[in-house]
C-alpha cells in the first residue's frame, strides 16, 4: 500500500490544493480510511481501487475530515494523476473514465491540465430564506453585497453567493462554527481587462463543527461553472482564482465544448510519490 502527495490546481507546485492519494487501498475499512484522512489534513484524501464497473478504468473513494463524500473535484484530477503516474492506461486513449460515489466521470488531458467533465447539478434554484440566511452568517458577507444565492448541489450540497466583485469575495470573513455537513462558496467577477475573470472562496465544516476554508474547490468550481454557462452569465472558457486568503495560488479553467459539457480543469503535480504506509499493511 501506497502513499502519493499531488497538488491540484495550482498556478505552479506547492501552490493547490494538496491531495493524498492511497493506491491499493482495498484492505482498509471505511474507519482506516477516515483516520487515515484525518491524520494527514488535507481537505480530502482519496483511495484507488479495481473498478467495479467495466465501463470504468479506476474507482476512488473520497474522503474529508468528516466522513466520505461521492464526488469531489480536486480529488478527481488528483486520483487521476497519481493513477497514470503509476501506470494506468485507459481504456480509450486520452479518455479516463474514473468511477465514484456518483457515477461515472470523465477526465481528458489537454494543453498540460487535466479537465473533469462537470456533473450534472443535484440540487438548483434560490436559497430559501432560512438558508441564505445561515450562508451569509457562514461566509461573514454582507446581505447587500449578493448579486443571487443559489444551490449548486453536486455530491457536496453548494451554496453559492455570487457578490458583485472580486473585491467583494476577498473581504469576507467567515465565521468559526458552522454545522457538519455546511458547504457555502462565493463567487465574484473581476473587472474587464484583467487576466483572472471570477475570484471564488469556498467553506465547509469539519468533524469538529470548525469552518475551514478550501484551498482550491474543484466541485464547487464545477457547480459555479454549471450555474453560470446555463445562465449565460458567462459565453466562454474563463479562469478562476481561488486560495488567495489562505496561502495558496489557484487557478481554475473552466470552459464549455460543442456540445454543451461543461469541462473543469487545472495543473496537477506529484510532490512525493509512494511512500509505503506500513502502518496499514
Amino acid at each position: 500500500m501506497k502513499l502519493d502527495l499531488v497538488d491540484v490546481f495550482g498556478c505552479s507546485a506547492l501552490w493547490g490544493n494538496p491531495l493524498g492519494v492511497v493506491h491499493g487501498g482495498e484492505g482498509l475499512n471505511d474507519a482506516q480510511m477516515l483516520q487515515l484522512t484525518q491524520w494527514l489534513g488535507f481537505s480530502e484524501t482519496t483511495f484507488l481501487l479495481q473498478p467495479s464497473d467495466p465501463a470504468a478504468d479506476y474507482r476512488v473513494r473520497i474522503f474529508y475530515p468528516a466522513g466520505e463524500l461521492p464526488f469531489a473535484g480536486h480529488p478527481t484530477l488528483g486520483s487521476c494523476h497519481a493513477w497514470l503516474e503509476a501506470g494506468g492506461q485507459p481504456k480509450q486513449s486520452g479518455r479516463i473514465v474514473q468511477e465514484c460515489g456518483i457515477g461515472l466521470v470523465e477526465i481528458r488531458s489537454q494543453h498540460e491540465l487535466l479537465s473533469f467533465r462537470a456533473p450534472e447539478l443535484e440540487r438548483t434554484g434560490p436559497l430559501e430564506e432560512a438558508d441564505l440566511a445561515e450562508a451569509l452568517r457562514v461566509a461573514g458577507v454582507a446581505r447587500e453585497a449578493v448579486v443571487e444565492a443559489v444551490h449548486v448541489a453536486n455530491g457536496p450540497k453548494w451554496k453559492l453567493l455570487r457578490l458583485r466583485s472580486a473585491d467583494d469575495v476577498l473581504e469576507a470573513q467567515p465565521a468559526a462554527n458552522a454545522p457538519a455537513g455546511t458547504d457555502v462558496g462565493l463567487a465574484g467577477p473581476h473587472p474587464d481587462g484583467e487576466p483572472l475573470d471570477w475570484e471564488l472562496r469556498a467553506f465547509f465544516a469539519n468533524q469538529h463543527e470548525q469552518i475551514v476554508e478550501d484551498p482550491v474547490t474543484g466541485s464547487f468550481n464545477a457547480g459555479v461553472a454549471m450555474h453560470l454557462f446555463a445562465n449565460r452569465l458567462v459565453e466562454h472558457a474563463y479562469v478562476a482564482a481561488q486560495g488567495r486568503r489562505v496561502g495558496a495560488d489557484g487557478r481554475v479553467h473552466c470552459s464549455r465544448d460543442a456540445d454543451g459539457n461543461v469541462w473543469v480543469g487545472g495543473r496537477v503535480a506529484t510532490i512525493a510519490a509512494s511512500a509505503s504506509l506500513p502502518l496499514f499493511a
